[in-house]
C-alpha cells in the first residue's frame, strides 16, 4: 500500500496542483481512465472547501491530501484544520454564502460513490475512494 501525501497552504492557487497530482497518482494506481475526470473534480471540490474553511476561519494551518493505492481501491483523504465544522453567518466579516459548503459537498457526493465526511475538534476529513481496474491488478 503506497501513499503520496501533499500538504499545502490554504490558498486557492494550490488547489490546481492537488487536482493534477491526484489525477496522476490515480492513473498510476490503475483507476479507469473514464473516472479520472471525476477524481480530479472531486479532489478540486474537497480542496476548495478546505481552503475556504481555513480562510473564513482565519486558520493558517495546512490542508493535507493523502493519496493511497490500496489493493482494490484508490483512496483519497482531504483534511482541514478548521476545527468543528461551522459556517459563519452571512453577515460575519469575510463570511461567504453559508450554502457554499453544502453545495461543495453536494457536488462531491454526485461524483463519488464511496464517500465519508467527518468533522472533529481538529478539523474535517473527506474520505473518497474509487475501484482500481482489474487490468491494473493483473500487472
Amino acid at each position: 500500500m503506497a501513499t503520496v501525501e501533499l500538504r499545502f497552504s490554504a490558498l486557492p492557487e494550490h488547489v490546481r496542483t492537488a487536482r493534477l497530482v491526484a489525477a496522476a497518482v490515480a492513473r498510476r494506481a490503475g483507476v479507469d481512465e473514464s473516472v479520472l475526470d471525476e477524481v480530479r473534480l472531486a479532489v478540486g471540490e474537497a480542496c476548495s472547501r478546505a481552503v475556504g474553511l481555513h480562510q473564513r476561519g482565519g486558520i493558517t494551518g495546512a490542508v493535507r491530501v493523502a493519496l493511497t493505492d490500496q489493493e482494490k481501491r484508490f483512496l483519497i483523504e482531504v483534511e482541514d484544520e478548521a476545527g468543528p465544522a461551522t459556517v459563519p453567518a452571512p453577515d460575519a466579516p469575510g463570511g461567504a454564502d453559508p450554502d457554499e459548503d453544502t453545495l461543495g459537498l453536494a457536488v462531491i457526493t454526485g461524483l463519488v460513490e464511496d464517500l465519508e465526511v467527518t468533522n472533529g475538534a481538529e478539523g474535517g476529513l473527506i474520505r473518497m475512494s474509487w475501484p482500481v481496474s482489474a487490468d491494473a491488478l493483473a500487472v
